[in-house]
């Protein structure tokens, strides 16, 4: 398959605090409304912030992770038959405490990661290989670009990338005492005013293949992913170059491979945490790569109301990205307040918008200076 032959996303499924599915999920992002409440899932005594976006009622990890898989697996139409051969690659924190404990009696305890990939496989009946991706908020979307790539080159016909993250209170601790978490219990993108993140649950899984592999059985094309890209900016240990290096370089390799220009770029999906530093930063890349234009591209950053999913934030966002592209409507960025001089975007505040054109961008960034980009199609 030719490197500009666009790989085709042809099942998806998700579950976040917006509820389960992607209609759900379409539907919330749409809204607005922020899914933010108060935690009950673990004791919050003590904590300067004690919200996050969060599901009522969840599984272990595992048995969310293995529900999504098989249900993404579903909608692209793959029988246990097509299953054999696809791999897997998963994206999650893992730990004891993002595998919730089943109830007495309740069989088999989940098991952790690395063995976590194998036992969903086994599972889902999915016979190829397997990783596991641990790289912090990049660690979807790289699983993605590592799939494309693979794909790309004819080493495999189809891939399924999952990723997990469920609230718990090892991370939250952390992103508390740190002061990350925003007071005010809202999370505010590129606007002023604005306090921090906020954690959300997300379990989500999308099936990749080749153009040749999805032709062959007839298989339903949500999106495609035209080009992909990541880039290190070794600035820092937590904090982004403040020019937005490292992210501009990502975003300029993912529309190399697309063989698009920087003017069909409709709508980003930015990675804004709601935090000041990072968002300044984000904001900055995007001007090193659209120039004066970038203050006409329409952003948003739909953390704002499902949360950060840390690991499985990339591919949350990135079935956020296709499915508001199919719909024709691009998700609003909640939480504003004004304007930040810092931040000269064009960010979607009021309502959702008619999308202007098929291609959108999905951003990601992690800690270590670790930057992503991918760049979707609608069908």
């Amino acid at each position: 398959m030719a490197e500009r032959e666009h790989l085709r996303i042809t099942g998806v499924q998700a579950v976040s605090a917006l509820g389960r599915g992607a209609d759900t999920l379409l539907a919330g992002v749409l809204a607005g409304a922020p899914a933010f409440t108060p935690v009950r899932r673990f004791d919050t005594t003590g904590r300067r912030v004690t919200v996050a976006a969060t599901l009522p009622e969840v599984g272990t990890l595992a048995d969310e992770l293995t529900d999504a898989v098989d249900r993404a697996c579903r909608a692209a139409g793959l029988d246990r038959t097509h299953r054999a051969g696809v791999a897997l690659f998963l994206a999650t924190h893992g730990g004891p405490h993002s595998l919730p404990a089943r109830p007495a009696g309740g069989g088999d305890t989940a098991p952790e990661v690395p063995a976590l990939a194998g036992h969903l496989a086994r599972r889902c009946g999915l016979g190829g290989r397997t990783r596991t991706y641990t790289t912090a908020c990049v660690s979807a979307s790289t699983a993605v670009a590592d799939a494309a790539t693979l794909i790309g080159r004819g080493d495999l016909d189809r891939v399924v990338v999952a990723a997990g993250y469920l609230v718990e209170p090892d991370q939250y601790a952390l992103f508390d005492a740190g002061r990350a978490l925003a007071a005010d219990g809202a999370v505010r993108p590129f606007s002023a005013g604005r306090k921090g993140l906020l954690l959300g649950d997300a379990v989500v899984a999308v099936v990749l293949e080749s153009a040749r592999a999805a032709a062959a059985r007839g298989a339903p094309t949500v999106a495609t992913v035209a080009g992909w890209g990541r880039a290190g900016d070794a600035y820092h240990p937590c904090q982004p170059h403040p020019e937005g290096r490292g992210l501009a370089r990502a975003v300029e390799a993912a529309l190399r491979r697309a063989g698009l220009p920087a003017a069909a770029v409709g709508y980003v999906n930015a990675n804004a945490t709601g935090t000041p530093y990072s968002d300044a930063s984000e904001a900055a890349a995007l001007g090193r790569v659209f120039g004066a234009a970038a203050g006409r591209i329409p952003v948003s950053s739909t953390k704002s109301v499902h949360g950060h999913a840390l690991e499985a934030s990339g591919l949350l966002e990135l079935v956020v990205t296709v499915l508001t592209l199919g719909h024709g409507k691009l998700p609003v960025n909640a939480g504003w307040l004004g304007p930040d001089d810092t931040c000269p975007l064009d960010v979607i505040t009021d309502a959702p918008r008619p999308a202007p054109t098929p291609h959108a961008l999905t951003l990601n960034a992690a800690f270590g200076g670790a930057n992503t980009a991918l760049l979707v199609s609608a069908p």
